[in-house]
């Protein structure tokens, strides 16, 4: 039996990557090449912070902030 580490699944729309754990909501989104300003990071269905560490066999899902005047 292997102990490898949980990997976390992150989830935009239609599209799902498998990132490694222990980093921040922040460093995920510049992990992916996604602007931060311009995304939510949830865990369990609850906004998280930028500085919320990542944990093994989190789902995260990433909800694109629409803006307009």
């Amino acid at each position: 039996m292997s102990e490898q580490a949980e990997k976390v699944k992150v989830v935009l729309r239609r599209q799902t990557w498998e990132v490694e754990p222990g980093i921040t909501a922040r460093q995920l989104l510049e992990h992916l090449n996604l602007n931060p300003e311009s995304y939510l990071v949830t865990r369990d269905g609850e906004l998280i912070s930028d500085d919320t560490v990542i944990r093994p066999g989190d789902t995260i899902r990433l909800v694109a902030v629409i803006s307009g005047g």
